[in-house]
Parts: structure tokens; C-alpha cells; sequence
């Protein structure tokens, strides 16, 4: 993206039908998801009753609605549009498609949120999900066999592969911003202490959306303001 007529294309072309494709495979998606239930009623007769359907969903959404905002608003800026779509429908965006983003962009030395960042990050993304299908096809064939032969603690050691992940992606980002990344730390520490002590127990449910929040918007706000902050200095210094 060197000229005017790749840029040309990338808006023109490129991002439009990425939205039209990515916008058909998510709603397809949707309706897969909602397929056995579907079948369940219209073959098998099972009609759950109508309370019930409603009380399980505001059981889940009282935890997880946070989630349905917080997560697409966070991502976005690192996965772009067509990494946000792949991810969405494919999941593991945490633990494997926002560090397969983060580390493709990093590897071909471009920014996250330029046209050039969000092509790498469809690339590195589109390849992270074919891998991802065989290593799935493979466990599931050898799987049962295969963890028979792992020691119980290299097991148990796996539950902090995620925190792992963000802690590595979170020490990369903040060598380049270490101002937002002093920011993040302190909102972050802040909040648990409060949680902690017991200081968030007005807040309705699991105090952990809160959380999720204040880390999240307030390391956003912030950290604009800082990098607004540095550009004024920059521009009077000139």
C-alpha cells in the first residue's frame, strides 16, 4: 500500500466486501448456533417454556453482557475489521486470535489500526484458524491417548497459559507506550484492591464486569489523553 491506487482499493474494494462476506458468515453463524435447539423443537417436539427461556437468558446476561460490549470495543483496534469478523465467528479471541494478531503485525513491523496492520492481522488471523481446525481435528482423533501420556502437572500448569499469553502481550505493548502501560497497572491494581476490601459490593451481580470496565475504558481515555498530551509537546517543540 505504497500509492494512492492500492489505498484506492483497499477502502473501495477490499474493506466493502470484507463487510458484505463477514457480515453473511456471522449471521450464519448465529443461525448454526441456534440450529439444535431449532431441531429440537420442530423434530422432537421439546418446547421449553417461555419463563424458562427468559430466566435462563437474564441469568447469563447478568454475567456476561459486559463481555458483549467491553470485548468488540477493546478488539477492534488491534483485530481491524476483517480480524474482527474471523475471530467473532471462530472464538478463541483472547487466547489465540488477539495474540496471533498482535505478534503478526509486531513480526511484519506495522502499526495496529493502519490498513497495513489490518491486512497482516487478516492474514495472520485466517491462518491461525486453519491451524487451529487441524490441531482440532487431531485432538479430537488422538486426543483421549495422548493426554494419557501427560503428567497431571504439565495439565494443571496449562490453566495459566492465558494469563501467560496477556502478560506477554501486555509487556510487548508497554515498551512502546510505557506511559499507557503505567496507567493500565495502576487502574488494574487499584480496582482488585477495592474489590478486595469489599468496596464494590454495591455494585449489582459479580463485581467483575466493574472491573472489566474501569481497566479497559479507563486505560482508553487515559491513554488518549496522554498520547494527545505528547503531540501538543511535540508539535511546540518543533
Amino acid at each position: 500500500m505504497n500509492n494512492k491506487n492500492d489505498m484506492s482499493a483497499y477502502h473501495n474494494k477490499y474493506i466493502p466486501s470484507i463487510i458484505k462476506w463477514g457480515r453473511a458468515t456471522n449471521l450464519i453463524g448465529v443461525l448454526i448456533a441456534f440450529l439444535p435447539g431449532l431441531v429440537c423443537t420442530a423434530v422432537y417436539g421439546l418446547k421449553p417454556q417461555v419463563a424458562a427461556v427468559i430466566g435462563g437468558f437474564i441469568l447469563v446476561a447478568s454475567s456476561e453482557a459486559v463481555f458483549w460490549i467491553v470485548e468488540p470495543i477493546s478488539y477492534f483496534p488491534t483485530l481491524g475489521i476483517p480480524g474482527t469478523y474471523m475471530s467473532f465467528l471462530s472464538g478463541n479471541i483472547s487466547n489465540l486470535r488477539l495474540p496471533v494478531s498482535l505478534a503478526s503485525q509486531t513480526a511484519a513491523e506495522v502499526e495496529p489500526g493502519t490498513e497495513k496492520g489490518t491486512v497482516i492481522t487478516a492474514i495472520g488471523i485466517g491462518v491461525s484458524v486453519i491451524v487451529n481446525i487441524l490441531i482440532l481435528t487431531f485432538g479430537v482423533i488422538l486426543g483421549s491417548s495422548i493426554l494419557s501420556l501427560i503428567p497431571e502437572s504439565v495439565i494443571n500448569a496449562l490453566t495459566n497459559i492465558v494469563p501467560a499469553l496477556f502478560g506477554a502481550l501486555f509487556a510487548q505493548n508497554v515498551v512502546s507506550r510505557p506511559k499507557t502501560g503505567i496507567v493500565a497497572i495502576v487502574l488494574a491494581c487499584g480496582i482488585m484492591i477495592l474489590n478486595m476490601l469489599g468496596l464494590l459490593g454495591w455494585v449489582p451481580g459479580d463485581p467483575t464486569y466493574v472491573i472489566m470496565i474501569v481497566c479497559v475504558f479507563g486505560t482508553i481515555l487515559i491513554g488518549r489523553k496522554i498520547e494527545a498530551s505528547d503531540m501538543e509537546k511535540a508539535k511546540e517543540a518543533e
